[in-house]
């Protein structure tokens, strides 16, 4: 049995190391990290590793069940493909493990408390940015990426690897870019 852990952040200004000496103190052999959001599978490919890799008796080990996902059908989806692996899933905060029939009921209670927590989230943030606008003091929100730096690398013949690497963000954000310079140069 080996313990695999699973970190995540949203953003590539948000930092997985407090992720990532827990769930080596907690006896993870491996650890895999990726910054992209939980929102959706798409693009998490060291999730997807992992997940490829479990063999019977091994457990995949996340900090908090909102690092494995934010949606409750996607959590319970990741679960059951772990499961048809012969593979646990433990949750460290709150300690939940689907080792036991009561795990899964309990996963599946909290993976529909973080689905009700992001809308309430999106439903603030949408609300304080309506008053903003009305008050005239939205400004939008900050870019993250530069994507003049991304442009330039692109027209000097970088590759996405390369561009993503010089502007410390994923090779999905780059194409992303890209693709809206595309977009509005027309």
């Amino acid at each position: 049995m080996t313990k695999i852990g699973y970190a995540r952040v949203s953003t590539v200004d948000q930092d997985f190391e407090i992720q990532q000496q827990r769930l080596k103190a907690e006896g993870c052999v491996i650890v895999r990290a990726e910054k992209v959001s939980g929102a959706s599978r798409e693009g998490r490919t060291e999730l997807s590793t992992i997940i490829e890799f479990l063999r019977e008796g091994d457990e995949l080990v996340v900090t908090r069940l909102d690092r494995l996902g934010r949606d409750t059908r996607d959590v319970l989806n990741i679960v059951h493909e772990c499961e048809q692996r012969g593979a646990y899933v433990t949750v460290l905060d709150p300690h939940v493990s689907t080792r036991g029939e009561m795990g899964h009921v309990i996963l599946t209670v909290l993976g529909m408390v973080a689905q009700m927590e992001r809308r309430f989230i999106r439903e603030r943030q949408r609300e304080g940015i309506e008053k903003a606008r009305a008050e005239g003091v939205y400004k939008g929100g900050k870019t993250r990426l530069d994507h003049a730096l991304i442009s330039r690398l692109h027209h000097d013949g970088q590759g996405v690897s390369a561009i993503a690497k010089a502007a410390g963000c994923s090779r999905m954000q780059v194409y992303r870019v890209l693709k809206n310079l595309a977009v509005n140069s027309r």
